[in-house]
């Protein structure tokens, strides 16, 4: 990446600087009779207008933030598992959705994919000054097209979808998705088209944020709708309750406690914690939020819903990591199964909040009436580690700390380099910088344990905090930044807690920064992209001669271990 300089300037005409709405959702920003109707519809007639404030008025949200969306019967409207980034309204017809996958699906014609004659055009094609970016960006224009990686998928009988059991069915005027777009986490169940001609208000997780902010009254309906319909298809993804009824379910749902810990916007209190503690594990989990104390007696099951958790033991006067848990984990299972009176024994470890975790709290005479009969045995016993030696249960115990202090385990695909077998040619560098136009996409240094390097380049992560806030929408999922609608506004880069995305002065072609016509230089964010529309995955891992990166997922410590050794 090329840092600002003092270059001259150039200034385009007025007005070049991308800004927010100018892209919206749709072809088009929704009429003013069409925004009306919409805001008539229950999930948003008690929505109030003077809630808002003048400069981000509710119907500009609905007008800008949503769209229409027409669908005929067997389409796929969203799919389990996918991260979910929008609300829906059904305005006419109805829906299906299914928990499970489908059976009866035909792979729609697939998108068309990156291909070895672009790859090679790509080699070939004459250099562009670093950072050349055209300053505004239009859908004719200058635009990303990602590949996926996945195909739509068409229902051929809705009929027998309905008939697999775990199904449900929404009718006009009943609203959906809300949930997995306000949590940034996977959809629970993939929903089709149930009628011909069905039509669809869908609103950007951007929308939908601002009104669940700025209106208590939505605020109090979504948390309904958590209650009614998400939480026994949450508790139906753990395998925990498998061997369970829907009546034990809706039991277990109607008794369960949902509980927070820490913000949803972490990022600056984490920083502030590595800044002041930095390689003490201690202070670091002082820091942290708590919801449960080693000696503590044993209240509830607490199933992990969203984010990550720390586990550690009391050490002398300090503490070390456990282990880590995330989504679909839980924690105080043992100690029930071994409870011999109503108190219960004490908790063995701690349990500390890693950046924001959301958490269901199950009683605990529930778990004991409905869940431990019949529970199978594998599911009571903790997870066991092979037998290590003391150098590499040291290894693996530091790492571990490491990992987590840092907040690494949030990484998806995360840059490691393995500096034993790093000879400093660069040529990873140099493989980035020729997949994106001479503009390399990530900084080559980064937090350093052992042999291992955390390289500063996007980890993709599981908690994608970047995204808070963010007013346009321009990453598209956590992959790409999108030039034409990205407006320099640096809340991604602001909000990442590991520095991986930054604001970068664009060119023009003659290599000159660009100004507005106030004369303050364009900036754009920059991240990795994963190399999306390379054939071979990300360049900078193929580019390695000596095998010393690779892009992993951090919290795969088996292989990691294995790697670095």
């Amino acid at each position: 990446m090329t840092p600002p300089s003092s270059a001259p300037l150039t200034s385009p005409a007025p007005d070049t600087r991308n800004r927010r709405w100018n892209e919206p959702f749709g072809e088009a920003a929704l009429e003013a009779e069409t925004v009306a109707r919409i805001l008539e519809l229950p999930a948003f007639a008690h929505v109030s207008a003077r809630d808002f404030p003048a400069w981000l008025p509710l119907e500009a949200i609905i007008a800008n933030d949503g769209r229409l969306r027409r669908f005929k019967r067997g389409q796929t409207i969203i799919r389990k598992g996918d991260y979910g980034n929008s609300l829906f309204v059904i305005l006419e017809g109805s829906i299906v959705g299914l928990a499970a996958a489908p059976k009866n699906t035909r792979a729609a014609r697939p998108r068309r994919r990156p291909s070895w004659l672009r790859a090679l055009r790509l080699l070939s094609e004459r250099r562009k000054p670093p950072e050349y970016r055209p300053p505004r960006c239009t859908r004719a224009g200058y635009q990303y097209a990602p590949y996926h990686g996945h195909d739509p998928r068409t229902v051929e009988d809705i009929d027998a979808l309905e008939a697999e059991g775990s199904s449900f069915r929404l009718d006009a005027p009943q609203m959906f998705g809300e949930l997995a777009a306000l949590t940034r986490s996977p959809r629970s169940a993939s929903v089709f088209v149930a009628e011909d001609e069905t039509l669809l208000f869908e609103l950007r997780w951007q929308g939908l944020r601002e009104i669940h902010d700025w209106s208590p009254v939505f605020r109090q309906q979504i948390d309904g709708l958590y209650h009614e319909r998400g939480l026994v298809t949450r508790l139906q993804e753990y395998p925990l309750f498998d061997h369970l009824d829907t009546a034990a379910l809706d039991e277990i749902a109607a008794h369960s406690l949902f509980e927070t810990y820490s913000n949803f916007d972490w990022t600056q209190r984490f920083k502030r914690a590595r800044a002041t503690h930095g390689a003490d594990s201690g202070g670091i989990i002082d820091e942290e939020p708590q919801i449960c104390a080693q000696g503590n007696h044993v209240d509830g099951l607490l199933l992990i819903n969203s984010g990550f958790a720390r586990v550690s033991e009391r050490v002398d006067h300090g503490a070390r990591t456990v282990r880590h848990l995330s989504r679909n984990d839980t924690f105080g299972l043992e100690g029930i199964a071994a409870a011999q009176e109503e108190r219960g024994p004490e908790h063995r470890a701690s349990l500390h909040a890693i950046g924001y975790v959301d958490i269901i709290r199950i009683p605990t005479h529930l778990v004991r009436r409905l869940v431990l009969p019949n529970l199978p045995g594998r599911l009571l016993k903790p997870e066991t580690l092979p037998a290590l030696s003391a150098e590499t249960e040291t290894m693996r115990q530091g790492m571990m700390d490491f990992f987590v202090d840092h907040r690494f385990i949030n990484g998806e695909n995360a840059m490691v380099i393995n500096i034993d077998r790093c000879f400093g040619c660069d040529d990873f560098v140099r493989a980035c910088a020729t997949a994106h136009h001479n503009n390399p996409r990530f900084v080559r240094h980064g937090y350093t344990f052992e042999n291992a390097m955390v390289v500063n380049a996007c980890m993709h992560c599981t908690d994608p905090i970047c995204l808070i806030g963010y007013p346009t929408g321009a990453i598209d999922g956590t992959v790409v930044i999108q030039d034409r609608i990205c407006i320099g506004c640096a809340t991604c880069a602001n909000y990442c807690p590991y520095n991986n995305i930054r604001m970068i002065d664009i060119r023009d072609r003659d290599g000159e920064r660009i100004a507005d016509w106030e004369g303050q230089t364009i900036a754009r964010a920059t991240k990795c992209d994963l190399c999306f529309d390379q054939l071979t995955g990300p360049a900078c891992a193929q580019a390695c001669p000596h095998d010393a990166l690779t892009r992993i997922n951090i919290r795969d410590t088996k292989f990691l271990m294995k790697w670095l050794a």
